[in-house]
């Protein structure tokens, strides 16, 4: 009881010291608290005080009197947070959450192929305001687009559906500025050799960051470079491998995106934008035998496809079982053109022919008819497969084969009652000539277990998301998460892959970092977040140090 009363007067203390430092909202309050303690992954974690800053100098001011706090004995840390769609549990604290949708929000400026944004600023008006800007956008989108913010999106490094021809968020990062761990504003972008001998010589954290850090990257270039997974897109671990040029120079940026706000605090960054190119078709491939699929991927990519999207035939007959409902959230006459666009496929499945995958190669161009000779030309280059294809020829054609690919999901968690959606094998990455030994192999390790779930991936890329609907509560499931993952990831890394192509390592997966890399990198990446962050003020338990009992202790008990 002397303890309890201890620890709730030292979390009084912290939040009346942060409420005269700082212009934005402090709250304790409990339904505050509940609401920031969940987001999309497996765990739940109730954050002690829940903070809005109103700018960069709430988020310095919020640091600084975190370390005060620290220096006097009590014990704090600060995670960001933005629209809370992460599926790793990167977001989720027992600390401060530091939240940035409330008021740092704004879409700063759009420009000529960029953007600037703050962390708490949607997606969705993101791109409303670059579109309206001469068409442009970021392509690197994820699916999660119409909920997500920028925050979280550059934090993770994401990639979606058009990832396989634009990119990722990295790609697309021009300078991100930051809140370092002791409250100095920095801004990282890409720096000259000369710049950074300059910046290297000040003796303030931010000259510390350049020196200790350029040479943990000079002493051990040749393991940095072996530990880089040879796949498309990766998120696991620090991106050690993108921040040195050949000649010197250094990029922090490319290091800051994508490290979950475990080595600082963004407060804004500038987003290359590209043109969109208005007009699509699709090639659809209903495809019975995977052992042709890297033959068919390898056919279609030379045709520059837009996305190269693929759903499993669990997926495609979940949506086939729940189109009414499916329908049902839309208007009547986009329901009634979708429902009767549906009818070969729901003849498919009535004649037992539930294709084992189906492929969506979308083509975009500057007109329609570009798109559909490429569309053309792709469907001839796999006419001698003897597969079964079609072409939507725009994107009201193509409309359906997305509805499933992106919703099919969310129609089987809300008709599984008692079940929740739990990403925890959701995102690994493995070269596509992988694919005829890894897949039936990947089948063969699922089918060990009475899970209920689908596959839905970047066909094009290699990244797979398998997303179970389970029961929390019952702890022999629980255990299921503990005992899978690592033998999915086992499977995944003797093909070539990496762990997580887009979601990040957040709570679920930094424990396994020491399986994909070695304890000598992972070694390395906690050296990145000493000289970042010695303290461990920012978001700890992620990228570094996290544990198989954080991952068992944070597991939801309810839903």
């Amino acid at each position: 009881m002397h303890a309890i009363l201890e620890n709730s007067m030292a979390d009084e203390r912290l939040r009346e010291r942060i409420a005269a430092s700082v212009k934005g909202d402090v709250s304790n309050d409990a339904a505050v608290r509940k609401l920031f303690s969940r987001d999309t992954s497996v765990f739940e974690k109730t954050p002690e005080l829940v903070v809005y800053p109103k700018d960069a100098s709430d988020v310095s001011a919020l640091v600084r009197t975190i370390n005060g706090a620290r220096k006097d004995g009590i014990s704090a840390s600060i995670t960001a947070r933005s629209a809370g769609t992460d599926m790793s549990g990167g977001p989720l604290t027992d600390s401060v959450v530091a939240v940035f949708t409330k008021y740092m929000n704004r879409i700063i400026e759009v420009g000529d192929g960029y953007a600037v944004a703050e962390p708490g600023a949607y997606y969705r008006d993101f791109e409303k305001a670059t579109l309206a800007h001469g068409r442009q956008l970021m392509p690197s989108y994820p699916a999660s687009k119409d909920i997500a913010a920028i925050g979280g999106i550059v934090n993770n490094d994401s990639g979606g559906e058009r990832t396989l021809e634009y990119g990722k968020t990295r790609d697309y990062v021009e300078e991100i500025d930051v809140v370092l761990s002791d409250g100095t504003l920095m801004t990282c972008k890409q720096q000259s050799k000369e710049e950074v001998d300059r910046l290297a010589s000040f003796d303030t954290l931010e000259g510390r960051i350049y020196r200790d850090l350029r040479t943990l990257i000079t002493e051990n270039k040749e393991r940095i470079d072996k530990a880089r997974p040879h796949v498309s897109k990766n998120s696991a671990g620090y991106a050690l491998w993108e921040v040195m040029d050949e000649d010197g120079g250094m990029n922090l940026a490319k290091l800051v995106c994508g490290a979950q706000g475990t080595l600082a605090l963004m407060t804004r960054t500038k987003l290359r934008l590209v043109k969109e190119q208005p007009y699509r078709s699709m090639l659809v491939v209903f495809l019975n035998d995977i052992e042709i699929l890297p033959e068919i991927v390898r056919r279609v990519l030379p045709f520059n496809p837009e996305s190269f999207e693929s759903y499993d035939d669990h997926t495609f007959g979940l949506a086939i079982k729940f189109l009414p409902q499916m329908l049902q959230q839309m208007g009547l006459v986009e329901a009634t053109r979708l429902g009767i666009s549906f009818l070969p496929e729901v003849g498919m499945v009535l004649r037992g022919g539930v294709p084992k995958l189906v492929l969506m190669a979308e083509f975009s161009e500057d007109t329609h008819q570009e798109a559909l000779f490429k569309t053309g030309q792709a469907r001839a280059a796999l006419k001698d497969l003897n597969v079964s294809m079609r072409i939507a020829r725009n994107e009201q054609a193509a409309a359906k084969y997305w509805k499933v690919r992106r919703e099919s999901f969310a129609l089987l968690r809300k008709n599984a009652h008692g079940l929740y959606a739990a990403p925890f094998i959701d995102d690994f990455v493995v070269p596509p000539d992988s694919y005829p030994e890894f897949l039936p192999k990947l089948n063969s390790l699922l089918a060990e277990y009475d899970l209920l779930y689908t596959i839905a991936g970047h066909i094009g890329n290699g990244n797979f998301h398998i997303i179970p609907l389970m029961n929390l509560q019952d702890k022999k499931v629980r255990d299921i998460i503990l005992e899978l993952a690592p033998r999915v990831y086992k499977l995944v890394l003797e093909y070539g892959g990496t762990t997580t192509g887009e979601h990040n390592d957040g709570i679920i997966r930094t424990p396994y970092l020491t399986q994909q890399f070695g304890k000598e990198m992972v070694h390395l990446f906690e050296e990145t977040k000493r000289i970042f962050d010695p303290l461990t003020i920012f978001n700890p338990g992620k990228k570094v140090g996290g544990t198989f009992a954080d991952i068992e202790r944070d597991m939801l008990r309810s839903i």
